[in-house]
């Protein structure tokens, strides 16, 4: 079961991370136009400035790109997941000056692999702490995922997608309100899952 998880958040994960490479390479391509365009005569210095960078993370983005193919495994997957990251970063730096505006992306995005953590019940994902803890019962566990006592593991798996995905950031534009409810909510399905894989019958 353990196995199946991890494999499905491989491939979310990789699709998530093939997007914003996919993005990242269109936008610098689009920059890199529109610099030569408005810059190459009144303003050269910026025009190579813009250039180089620009180009930089066109090539390393690639790199990436490539190393994404072969990844195996969480660890290397998170791995990447940063670089990107960090690659973003530098990307929103060179386009506000280029376009002379301030940086879009203020704080680190929402990664998966920060929900992963919290749903594997490792450290340092949101909800480390106390509300990993926060559900004591199954019949509380039952009741914040909308199901009936005693229902299938089919049935948990399927409202805890269902609920998940409505409450991730992803899926509202990037609004993180949600995320106390999502914390609580693998918590629950953790609770139900650690019942059903022991083989407690109460549940």
């Amino acid at each position: 079961m353990a196995y199946t998880r991890d494999r499905r958040w491989q491939i979310k994960a990789r699709r998530d991370m093939r997007k914003r490479i996919d993005e990242i390479h269109a936008r610098t391509l689009e920059n890199l136009d529109y610099a030569f365009d408005k810059l190459i005569q009144e303003q050269p210095d910026l025009y190579f400035k813009m250039e180089e960078g620009l180009e930089e993370v066109g090539q390393t983005v690639v790199l990436v790109g490539q190393e994404l193919e072969c990844a195996s495994g969480l660890a290397e997957l998170e791995r990447l997941d940063r670089r990107i990251e960090f690659i973003e970063e530098r990307f929103e730096d060179l386009e506000s000056e280029l376009f002379a505006r301030p940086r879009r992306r203020s704080k680190r995005r929402p990664s998966l692999f920060d929900f992963f953590r919290a749903a594997a019940g490792g450290a340092g994902g949101p909800g480390s702490g106390d509300a990993l803890g926060a559900v004591g019962t199954a019949a509380e566990a039952y009741e914040i995922l909308g199901l009936e006592s005693g229902c299938s593991l089919t049935a948990v798996n399927r409202a805890f997608r269902q609920k998940a995905k409505e409450l991730h950031p992803d899926s509202r534009d990037g609004d993180r309100s949600g995320e106390p409810r999502l914390r609580k909510l693998i918590a629950a399905y953790q609770y139900l899952k650690s019942i059903y894989n022991s083989g407690d019958d109460n549940a």
